[in-house]
C-alpha cells in the first residue's frame, strides 16, 4: 500500500458577535471542545461577565461529523497527520483573525479562550500564530505538551472543575507548574463543577478578562 495527500480547499466556519458598544472593541476569540458547535463556543464567551465589550468571534474546527445523539459537531484533529493538521489549522486561524482585523473595527488587544479540546488550539494560535495575544484563557484542557510556554501570550487563566475526570488534577498542576516555569503573568482556578463552565467558573473569567 501507498498514501499519498494531496491539498484542497475547505471552507471554515466563524461566528462573530458585536460587542454591546459602537467603536472599536479587543477581540476575543475562542474555540470550542470535540464534538461541539461554534455556536457551543459562542455561548461560552457571551457568559463571561465584561464579554460584552468585546467583538466575540467562534472559531469552528475543519472536521464535522455526527455525534452519538445524531447532532452535528465538529473535531479540531486526532493522532493521525498530527503535524499536518496543525499546520492546516494554524493557517486557518491566523487567516480568520486576519480577516476579522481587516473588517471590524478592533483594537490591538486580542484574547483567545479554549475549552476542552479547543485549549490546545487556543494555546497554539497564542503561541504560534502570526497574531500575538495579551491574554489565553483555557478551561478543562491541557496544554499541548510539544509547546513553549515562551511566547507572546500576555497573561493566562486556567481553569477546571474539581469533579473533571477528563482533564485532571495531575494534568492541571502540571499545566500550572509550565506556566509558572515560563515566567507567564497567571490565574489560576479550581470551581466546584466538572467538564463544563458554571456560574464560578464565569465569575472569574471575567474578573481575569478585566485584566486583559
Amino acid at each position: 500500500m501507498q498514501e499519498y495527500n494531496i491539498r484542497t480547499l475547505v471552507n471554515g466556519r466563524y461566528l462573530l458577535h458585536s460587542p454591546s458598544h459602537s467603536g472599536t472593541a479587543p477581540l476575543l476569540a475562542g474555540f470550542h471542545g470535540y464534538g461541539q458547535t461554534a455556536e457551543d463556543e459562542l455561548a461560552l464567551l457571551n457568559a463571561i461577565p465584561g464579554s460584552g465589550s468585546w467583538l466575540c468571534c467562534s472559531i469552528e474546527a475543519l472536521h464535522p461529523f455526527y455525534t452519538h445523539g445524531g447532532d452535528p459537531g465538529a473535531s479540531w484533529m486526532t493522532c493521525r497527520q498530527r503535524e499536518q493538521r496543525i499546520a492546516e489549522n494554524m493557517y486557518y486561524i491566523d487567516a480568520v483573525i486576519k480577516r476579522i482585523r481587516e473588517s471590524c473595527p478592533v483594537t490591538d488587544t486580542l484574547c483567545y479562550h479554549g475549552f476542552s479540546q479547543g485549549s490546545g488550539m487556543a494555546c497554539r494560535a497564542a503561541l504560534l500564530g502570526l497574531h500575538p495575544s495579551s491574554g489565553l484563557m483555557l478551561l478543562g484542557g491541557d496544554i499541548p505538551p510539544e509547546l513553549s510556554m515562551h511566547g507572546s501570550v500576555g497573561k493566562v487563566h486556567l481553569a477546571r472543575g474539581n469533579g473533571d475526570r477528563l482533564y485532571t488534577r495531575e494534568q492541571f498542576e502540571k499545566d500550572r507548574a509550565r506556566i509558572s516555569e515560563a515566567a507567564l503573568p497567571f490565574t489560576s482556578t479550581l470551581f466546584s463543577g466538572g467538564h463544563w463552565a458554571n456560574d464560578e467558573y464565569f465569575k472569574a473569567a471575567g474578573k481575569f478578562l478585566a485584566t486583559v
